[in-house]
């Protein structure tokens, strides 16, 4: 996940009702709410993120637009997003030698098996214009920014850091983000930060330390809630009502659960011959069995050893060298690409006190308050919405898209109608769920 431009995030959280919603209300109503000027405050979710990118129809796919076509029923007024000019992707990724969607397409694996896999989009190039600073038709309504940590929201010329900021902020070399979000005055906002303060350690594979400041580390608590406290208090002291989204459990995502850490299945004869091979490198402790096995990843501690049980292999791994290169047997994976108990343990416990924060400050601004960390583990037992089933399963569970991290558009309303639902029960509005299964999927070829 490319840093700050693609992270993210991560990431996802999902409607809890195991069936089509209730009966809908004959007419839509405010309630307690006002929504006649709605900003949505967040990261890559809230930008509408997917595929690996940002691009114009996963934008318009958002859930925050999907909020604000609702909030529209109740008194809502216009929303404006920074809508790219096209579908490629943007920015341009170099390290790829391309734009860095993915598409789901025909891929052929070393060992000479065809099979569908999400490839690098290779259409048309339609993102002329991407960089263009577009401020002039804002204020915005969606300030979602790709990348952007809670903590990095008061920082000041925020917007010559990231790309996805530079194009919509008005003075990109001196504004915060939070100026930028207070600039359409907002009567009502949706809040949505937090993910990436987890998200790239967790992605990099634990390669960062737990309250640094880097885009791999886990955020310091005290830096994140100050700016978390201080951000939800300059918009309630401007007048704003709104609802908070917590952080989900990162590890329940398609990017560390798509590849079996069991995956290695091993005759009899294979696993004699492994475990010779590693007690003659004074491996001993690193034995195989017939059948299913973990696979072998490095360790800074005792060079080599097995994954356990609660660990993960990232999404990003190579999967040839797993079939063909004798990554996880012959050779351990990589730490880069593994996702330790300990680091697990670290994720965790920073997203339970990051989760914490979001919640005192619901409770101390009577503010609504979206459990995305508990709506997430709900996804994984499947949501049916009418007559549609949708889970975190990579490619065929419908609610994520192909970067693992992401959701599709029927993913992103599913969150909006759990936040709709939870602004109902705040706010006492009556405002109508979203058509889920009206929305897009994994569009296969």
């Amino acid at each position: 996940m490319k840093k700050l431009y693609i992270l993210f995030a991560a990431s996802a959280l999902l409607f809890a009702s195991s069936c089509k919603s209730n009966i809908e209300p004959e007419k839509a109503t405010a309630g307690e709410a006002d929504f006649s000027s709605y900003v949505a405050i967040g990261n890559s979710l809230t930008a509408g993120f997917a595929d690996g990118t940002l691009y114009r129809s996963g934008q318009e796919s958002s859930y925050p637009s999907m909020l604000a076509g609702q909030f529209k029923l109740a008194g809502g007024g216009d929303f404006k997003q920074p809508l790219l000019p096209g579908e490629a992707g943007w920015p341009y990724a170099p390290a790829l030698g391309r734009y860095p969607k993915r598409v789901l397409g025909f891929a052929t694996d070393c060992l000479g098996n065809p099979s569908l896999s999400p490839v690098l989009f290779s259409g048309v190039i339609d993102t002329g214009g991407s960089a263009q600073n577009i401020a002039v038709a804002g204020p915005y309504n969606n300030v979602g920014i790709p990348g952007i940590r809670c903590i990095d929201f008061g920082i000041a010329g925020y917007g010559m850091l990231n790309p996805y900021a530079n194009r919509f902020f008005a003075n990109p070399g001196v504004q915060r983000p939070l100026e930028v979000a207070l600039a359409a005055v907002p009567t009502f906002f949706s809040m949505w930060l937090g993910s990436n303060d987890v998200l790239g350690y967790a992605t990099s594979g634990g390669e960062g330390v737990v309250g640094g400041v880097t885009l791999n580390d886990i955020s310091p608590l005290s830096a994140f809630k100050a700016t978390y406290d201080a951000s939800v208090a300059a918009l309630v002291n401007q007048g704003a009502k709104g609802v908070l989204i917590n952080i989900p459990d990162v590890t329940a995502i398609p990017y560390f659960t798509t590849i079996n850490p069991m995956g290695l299945n091993l005759s009899a004869a294979q696993a004699t011959t492994l475990t010779a091979g590693y007690a003659a490198l004074g491996l001993s402790h690193v034995t195989f069995t017939e059948g299913p096995n973990y696979f072998v990843v490095e360790d800074a501690t005792v060079g080599a050893r097995k994954l356990k049980a609660g660990e993960y292999i990232l999404l990003t791994t190579p999967g040839d060298s797993l079939k063909c290169g004798g990554w996880g047997s012959m050779r351990p994976i990589p730490k880069r690409y593994v996702l330790t108990e300990d680091e697990v343990e670290n994720v965790n416990t920073a997203t339970m006190a990051f989760n914490q924060v979001i919640a005192d400050a619901a409770a101390r601004h009577n503010l609504a308050l979206m459990d995305a960390n508990s709506y997430m583990k709900s996804l994984k037992a499947g949501i049916t919405w009418n007559g549609v089933t949708y889970s975190p399963t990579f490619v065929t569970g419908g609610a994520f898209s192909l970067d693992g991290v992401h959701l599709t558009p029927r993913g992103y309303a599913l969150v909006a109608n759990e936040i709709l639902r939870v602004i109902n029960q705040r706010y006492r509005s009556t405002l109508p769920g979203v058509d889920i299964n009206s929305y897009s999927g994994i569009k296969f070829p």
